[in-house]
């Protein structure tokens, strides 16, 4: 067994809470070690979906212009229920600096997090290496992890291990903080189809009927859309059973504009992947020497796309406490003060999200013909009023903004600008 590695921070994921952290402490001189334990950064089911709020993000780390050339601008979010559009918002319509979402490759937003971070003193990213235990010092403390990778079994010591390994990670049991799982009703087929040609403006589509629904997201590409197909609660089993054919007549009953392209339909099962949908919610995200963030600390249904937002949000939020708190004469108290810190100032963003996407879930599974009328007349009223609007889509997408209002004449900040110059 070779010696100890020593670091400040040990980050469990190299996922983009766990980068997004990084480079915030390493910009503050705080020596950080990552842990991944894929050694490609490829991981199924990746959300590519960024709020504006995280746009506004990746302008303050440095990174939105070097990242313009991978990115789509998303224009509007529309719903359609019963064959009929009940709801189509226009997000230049709203007044903020950074108002329009963007879609951009998972893998590409990870690799330009680790680059920006290695160009800092302090900062080591071991790829292909897990963590097989907390190690906690003589007193009890979470003092590191205990990790094996191509070198064998290591331990690395930090003053602080932050635990970002997402929602099946183990070390959140190990160190007390459990989470309470709420499954939904649903799960959700995910696959990729071309874009029609009509739909010539980058939206977020919702399709609902009766008790079905799917969500239909543009890729950075341009020239594919990502699709989620609401299933019942472990009802794969019974579509596979009857066949590949079966998924497609579902598709043509709710998103018909897809369903022409016959040729590009989903071929066998393993064109597909299937998103198990619950959330958990952890009551307390620290213990001494350990804290929990990004998917870790709070798992997310896929409704609006505000896994990888929190994930950015916890990472900025927390970066800046942690190194505070390591310069402070009694750092191991300071860090705990920190860590308790964090959740503070986060929880009531993660506690909005959560809210707003169980209303939307609960929506989304009304079946009769007077609850599916109940529920058109709803999104009509959000369409009549932006008021009801605001209200109801700016904690999603505009939270951290809120007292940075801008002119709403204004086309949105200028890092929006590199997006549109590509597009012309």
């Amino acid at each position: 067994m070779n010696g100890p590695m020593e670091t400040d921070v040990c980050v469990v994921g190299g996922g983009p809470a766990g980068l997004a952290l990084a480079l915030g402490l390493v910009r503050h001189g705080v020596r950080t070690t990552v842990l991944e334990r894929s050694i490609t950064g490829h991981r199924e089911l990746r959300g590519e979906s960024l709020s504006p709020d995280s746009v506004r993000l990746l302008d303050r780390f440095g990174l939105l212009r070097t990242l313009r050339h991978d990115a789509l601008t998303v224009r509007r979010l529309e719903v359609t229920d019963g064959g009929h559009r009940v709801l189509s918002v226009d997000f230049a319509g709203f007044p903020y600096p950074y108002r329009f979402p963007v879609e951009l490759p998972q893998l590409r937003l990870l690799d330009e997090l680790a680059a920006a971070a290695a160009g800092h003193d302090g900062f080591r990213l071991l790829r292909g290496w897990s963590a097989a235990g907390l190690w906690h010092d003589h007193a009890g403390r979470t003092a590191g992890v205990r990790v094996v990778g191509p070198e064998g079994k290591r331990t690395i010591r930090a003053r602080l291990t932050a635990v970002a390994e997402g929602r099946f990670g183990r070390l959140r049991e190990e160190a007390g903080l459990r989470a309470t799982v709420r499954p939904l009703d649903r799960d959700v087929l995910w696959f990729r189809l071309p874009r029609p040609a009509e739909w010539t403006e980058p939206a977020y589509r919702v399709r609902i009927r009766r008790d079905r629904h799917a969500l239909v997201l543009p890729d950075a590409n341009g020239s594919t859309v990502r699709v989620g197909f609401s299933l019942p609660k472990r009802g794969l089993r019974a579509l596979r059973a009857a066949g590949i054919g079966a998924l497609h007549e579902r598709l043509r009953e709710i998103v018909p504009e897809l369903a022409v392209c016959v040729g590009k339909l989903p071929r066998d099962w393993s064109e597909t992947a299937l998103l198990d949908i619950f959330t958990a919610e952890v009551p307390i995200w620290h213990a001494p020497g350990v804290v929990l963030l990004g998917d870790a600390a709070h798992t997310l249904s896929p409704v609006l796309g505000q896994g990888v937002n929190h994930a950015l949000g916890d990472a900025a939020a927390l970066a800046p406490l942690v190194a505070g708190a390591l310069e402070e004469t009694d750092a191991v108290a300071a860090v705990d003060r920190a860590t308790a810190e964090f959740q503070r100032r986060r929880a009531r963003a993660v506690a909005d999200s959560h809210r707003l996407q169980w209303r939307q879930e609960r929506v989304f599974t009304w079946a009769s013909r007077p609850a599916a009328a109940a529920r058109r007349t709803a999104y009509r009223a959000l369409q009549a009023s932006p008021r009801l609007r605001a209200r109801v889509l700016e904690p999603a997408y505009f939270a951290a903004q809120r007292g940075e209002r801008a002119d709403p004449a204004d086309q949105g900040h200028e890092a929006y600008a590199p997006y549109e110059e590509e597009r012309a």
